[in-house]
């Protein structure tokens, strides 16, 4: 039987991981090419989305921040600066996947029917269950900003394929 744990952390740890290997990649790509870094940290699909460092931290918000925000009841957007540099980019990411490893099985289980309301200053207000919240709202966001920061990468000419954004996938030995 799968549980919350296995539906939702693997999946984020994969992505983490993938995650800090394109920003290497991200990196060595403005080193060959002679680039300042903010010229794919700043970067964006178009001109009203987000830039690359915020969909790097916002999968870190909606893996393990979401997992404490069902933890303490509550959940916000994460309003704080993006980190503006490729190793502080690696540290958000890092961080994320040591606090995820950090957790158990009962850890994530006990969160299943945990109430937790998401807000958005006095602007909106949903109320959820940790498994509604982490399946149906931060799951389907961590993977929207994963894929939206690959696609960045790949538009600005960093040398990245599918595989790289898969990462680590799960087999058999």
């Amino acid at each position: 039987m799968m549980t919350l744990y296995d539906a939702f952390v693997p999946g984020c740890l994969q992505l983490l991981g993938s995650l800090s290997e394109l920003i290497d990649k991200a990196e060595a790509h403005c080193s060959e090419q002679s680039l300042p870094a903010e010229r794919l940290i700043e970067a964006r699909l178009a001109p009203d989305m987000f830039d690359f460092a915020y969909q790097v931290k916002s999968c870190a918000v909606h893996s393990i921040g979401a997992i404490r925000g069902v933890q303490n009841g509550n959940f916000s957007p994460d309003t704080a600066p993006s980190p503006t540099s490729f190793d502080g980019l690696k540290a958000r990411v890092a961080e994320a996947v040591n606090d995820l490893r950090g957790l158990s099985r009962d850890d994530v289980e006990s969160l299943s029917d945990k109430p937790l309301t998401f807000t958005i200053g006095d602007k909106l207000r949903l109320d959820f269950i940790g498994q509604d919240f982490l399946m149906s709202f931060s799951q389907p966001n961590f993977y929207f900003h994963a894929t939206t920061a690959y696609d960045i990468l790949r538009a600005n000419g960093v040398s990245i394929g599918k595989r790289h954004y898969l990462g680590a996938v799960r087999k058999l030995a």
